[in-house]
């Protein structure tokens, strides 16, 4: 079990979180837990970093230190029993006081290193675990509380999107698996560790990634997230109210959403468990009886052909055009391999079959070294114009059933056509579980909006 930020924000969320896993330990599952830090603790941590690079002020360093601690205290007060209070907030105020020495060190160096960040960035996790740990022991039950290398997790030295080495489902396994019969296990979230040692994080999604990586390294029958969300939407409930939660999805389709907007699950969070065919299943920390959404292998869980429409915002249209681009071989080699190598991560593709145009997405992050690579590689004139698009954003309609289904795009496009909206650019793979176009940035939640209902996706 995964129990994000807002899941355990404060003491009082951290106590719930505890009675929530007595509960179902008292039901006799065995249990491992994963925890994320306490409420936007991770970027105050690395929001203090970067004013002691910029200011230098060991003076603002204190009044910080000063804020942490009085929050992870009071948490410690309102969670956990006198009983076992002094001892974690020993362990804490330890720990704070490391994050203190490295904050001093940078106010003095002016400088913030990848292996700095994902240091300060680790404390959020590692001030949390003891906490929940202690929560569920004042209610009377073993647990122990771990950091992510403590148990075998080793990575890469890749800081800030490390990748666990493969001997560390070995590793964990090993760790945990004797434990978890007679105590509740609580494992820092998004961190671990390089083979010498050295902190790494596991980037956007880490805290699912860490629960994937235990749940396959344990056997685990079931993965569980829980969110603040009743499961994974048909679209995002801000555009549409009658958005429903999916009973059911396929690994894939929860990939191909995540890729596409979604951001209840990250495609190299549940890797681990699609490794090893577990369910994931995503549920509500608050609602808990609600059963949530089940991630699964079979693609045939469910007859309904299309799952979900998903909308990307802050990204941009680069389109690649000129006569002279038609039938000289290696424009799109080129125009690849000059984007990889300015380290531009390309969205989406299309090009038509008269190779006189390459339309691409990338994020708008990355939009301008993108055309700067692009007009570097093709300064010899094949290519006529390289133009730009930041007013866009890409609608992607996902489902499995939609492989082999005639006329679902002709549903699509006609009912974007008959309401007004129109497309620039369309984008759908041999695999056909995904039919992605852009849209100008002003219509994108009318599109949501108009393919929600044509699908009926409110009606899943």
């Amino acid at each position: 079990m995964k129990f994000g930020g807002t899941s355990v924000a404060n003491g009082n969320k951290l106590k719930h979180v505890a009675e929530l896993v007595k509960s179902y330990r008292d039901r006799g599952d065995q249990v491992a837990v994963i925890t994320s830090a306490l409420g936007g603790i991770t970027d105050t941590i690395l929001a203090a970093a970067n004013d002691a690079v910029r200011e230098g002020k060991v003076s603002q360093v204190k009044e910080f230190i000063a804020d942490i601690t009085k929050k992870h205290h009071m948490a410690v007060h309102d969670a956990v029993s006198e009983e076992f209070a002094e001892e974690v907030i020993s362990e804490l105020d330890a720990r704070i006081e490391e994050i203190e020495k490295a904050l001093t060190g940078i106010c003095y160096l002016g400088e913030l290193t990848p292996r700095s960040i994902d240091y300060l960035s680790s404390y959020g996790e590692r001030l949390a675990a003891p906490i929940l740990s202690a929560s569920i022991r004042t209610l009377g039950v073993e647990s122990q509380s771990f950091t992510g290398g403590g148990i075998g997790i080793i990575t890469d030295d890749n800081y800030g999107a490390a990748h666990p080495l493969d001997s560390t489902y070995s590793a964990v396994g090993e760790h945990i698996s004797p434990l978890i019969e007679n105590t509740i296990p609580v494992i820092t979230g998004f961190i671990g560790e390089s083979e010498q040692g050295i902190i790494t994080t596991l980037g956007r999604g880490g805290s699912d990634f860490t629960a994937s990586i235990v749940g396959a390294a344990v056997g685990a029958d079931e993965i569980w997230l829980w969110k603040e969300v009743h499961g994974i939407m048909t679209t995002d409930p801000k555009l549409v109210p009658e958005a429903r939660p999916l009973p059911v999805i396929s690994y894939i389709e929860a990939m191909e959403m995540s890729f596409f907007g979604a951001k209840v699950l990250h495609p190299k969070a549940i890797e681990p468990a699609i490794r090893q065919g577990i369910p994931v299943r995503v549920k509500n920390t608050f609602d808990p009886e609600y059963p949530g959404t089940l991630v699964v292998k079979d693609e045939k869980t469910s007859h309904n052909i299309v799952k979900a429409v998903t909308v990307v915002d802050k990204v941009a249209l680069i389109n690649i055009s000129g006569a002279g681009m038609v039938g000289t071989i290696g424009v799109a080699a080129r125009a690849f391999s000059a984007l990889a190598n300015a380290g531009v991560n390309i969205k989406m593709i299309s090009q038509g079959s008269s190779e006189a145009n390459l339309s691409t997405v990338v994020d708008e992050s990355h939009m301008k070294m993108a055309v700067r690579a692009l007009k570097k590689e093709f300064k010899n004139g094949v290519v006529g114009e390289i133009e730009h698009d930041v007013n866009i954003s890409v609608v992607a309609v996902v489902g499995a059933g939609m492989a082999g289904t005639t006329g679902v795009a002709g549903r699509v496009f006609g009912a974007l056509g008959e309401n007004g909206v129109n497309v620039i650019m369309i984008s759908q793979g041999s695999s056909q579980h995904n039919i992605s176009f852009v849209v100008k940035k002003d219509t994108a939640a009318k599109a949501v909006q108009v393919l929600h209902k044509e699908l009926g996706l409110e009606k899943l």
